[in-house]
C-alpha cells in the first residue's frame, strides 16, 4: 500500500463527514510531497581528475588546439573539426553531449564563473589527494600534503555509510587510481574496490573475463599507479550488474594524465570519452528497475588547473585558478535548474553530506568537521 492510500484509510474514520473532505484533500496533499521527496536510493558520485571548468563551460579552449601551446600531434584542421564552433554553447556540446544534453536539462551544474556561479575547493592545495579527501570526508585535512600521504586517518561518507545495516556490503570504490586505495583507507574501511592496475579475481571467470585479465596484464603501463580509464569501465558495468550497489565513486583519471603531459588534443578526447562512460553508466543504470528513476550522479572533479599557454598543464597553489572546480547533479530530488548562475558559492566539501542527505542521512551530525550539504540539489 502506498504512503497515501494508507494514511486515507487511516483518516476516514476519525473525521465527520462534514470535515472528511477537505481534511483527507489535505492530508492526501501533504503525503504526496512527502512521497515525492527523497526518491533516491542510490548515489554515484563520479569524478574525472583534474578536468578544468573552462572546458566544461565553455568547450575547447581556442588558444590551446595548436601544437605550440597545446601539443597536439593532430593538425590544426582535424583538431577544429572535432571540437572547434563559435558559439560555445555548441562547442562544449561537442565536448560533453551527456552534460549539456542530459545533465543540463534534467539536472543543475554549478561552476561557470563568467555566470557567478562559483565552485572551489578548501583544502588549499588543489591536488588530488587532499581534493578526494575533502569531497569524501567533508572537510580539509592539512597534514595531507602529498599525493603519496599513507592511510587516510579520517573515515569517509563511503566508510560511515558502509557501517549502516541498510547499506553494508553494498558501498563500493571503482578507480583507475591505486591511490584511491590509501584515500579510502581500504583495510579499515572494508568497502568494495577495483582500483589502479590490479583487477578483483572472480570465482567463475568467463571468456570475456579472461580477456580483460589478459590486457590488465600485458598492456604497458602509462602510469603504474593509473589505468586506463576504459579498463575501468568494463569491471565497473559488471559490478553494477551483478553487485547491487547503493553507494558508489567513480573515478577516471585520464583527463589530468594527458594536461600534466602537455597534450591538450588527448585532453579533449579522454574528456569527450568520460563523457559517454558516464551516460553508458547512466544508461545502464536506468535501464534496471531497481535503479530506474531512483538514482542521483554526482559529477565532479577533484581539482582545477591554471591557464595559460604552459600554466594549463599543472595545478597546485602556485597556479592560480587551480581552486575552481565544478559540480553537476542529476537524479530525481534534484530540480531542473539547469546551468547556475549567480549562486552562493559550493565547495568541494559539501559533496560528502551532500551524497549522504540524498540517502536521507544526516552526515555533519555523526562528523561535526563536515561541512553542510548543497540546499539546491535536494529540493
Amino acid at each position: 500500500m502506498n504512503p497515501a492510500a494508507a494514511i486515507e484509510r487511516l483518516a476516514r474514520p476519525l473525521v465527520g463527514a462534514l470535515v472528511a473532505a477537505p481534511l483527507l484533500a489535505l492530508v492526501l496533499a501533504l503525503s504526496s510531497a512527502a512521497a515525492q521527496a527523497g526518491a533516491t536510493r542510490t548515489v554515484v558520485l563520479i569524478v574525472t581528475d583534474g578536468l578544468r571548468w573552462q572546458e566544461v563551460f565553455s568547450g575547447a579552449d581556442p588558444s590551446l588546439l595548436n601544437d605550440r601551446d597545446g601539443g597536439s600531434w593532430l593538425s590544426d584542421e582535424d583538431l577544429r573539426k572535432r571540437y572547434w564552433n563559435e558559439d560555445p554553447a555548441v562547442r562544449r556540446k561537442l565536448l560533453f553531449p551527456f552534460l549539456w544534453g542530459t545533465v543540463a536539462t534534467q539536472g543543475q551544474l554549478f561552476g561557470n564563473q563568467q555566470l557567478g556561479s562559483i565552485a572551489q575547493v578548501t583544502n588549499g592545495k588543489a591536488f588530488s589527494y587532499p581534493g578526494y579527501n575533502e569531497m569524501t570526508t567533508g572537510f580539509p585535512n592539512d597534514a595531507i600534503d602529498s599525493n603519496e600521504f599513507g592511510m587516510n586517518p579520517n573515515a569517509t561518507v563511503f566508510e560511515w555509510l558502509n557501517a549502516q545495516p541498510e547499506f553494508h556490503g553494498r558501498v563500493a570504490v571503482y578507480g583507475t587510481w591505486s591511490a584511491f586505495d590509501r584515500i579510502f583507507n581500504k583495510p579499515r574501511s572494508h568497502l568494495v574496490m577495483q582500483t589502479g592496475w590490479t583487477l578483483n579475481a572472480k570465482r567463475d571467470e568467463t571468456p570475456r573475463d579472461a580477456l580483460l585479465r589478459e590486457l590488465f596484464a600485458t598492456t604497458t603501463e602509462f602510469d603504474e599507479e593509473d589505468a586506463p580509464n576504459s579498463f575501468l569501465q568494463v569491471p565497473l558495468l559488471d559490478y553494477v550488474a551483478t553487485g547491487r550497489p547503493r553507494v558508489l565513486f567513480v573515478g577516471y583519471g585520464e583527463t589530468d594524465n594527458w594536461a600534466h603531459q602537455g597534450r591538450y588534443d588527448l585532453v579533449l578526447d579522454s574528456a569527450r570519452r568520460f563523457d559517454g562512460f558516464v551516460a553508458q553508466l547512466w544508461q545502464t543504470m536506468q535501464a534496471k528497475p531497481e535503479y530506474r528513476g531512483s538514482t542521483t550522479f554526482i559529477i565532479t572533479t577533484d581539482h582545477g588547473r591554471g591557464s595559460g599557454p604552459s600554466e594549463w598543464k599543472e595545478h597546485g597553489v602556485e597556479e592560480k585558478g587551480s581552486e575552481n572546480i565544478w559540480i553537476g547533479v542529476l537524479g530525481p530530488d534534484t530540480k531542473a535548474l539547469g546551468e547556475r548562475r549567480q549562486t552562493p558559492r559550493v565547495t568541494q566539501a559539501q559533496i560528502a553530506a551532500t551524497v549522504a542527505a540524498l540517502l536521507g542521512k544526516d552526515y555533519p551530525r555523526a562528523e561535526p568537521r563536515a561541512a553542510a550539504p548543497i540546499e539546491a540539489v535536494l529540493h
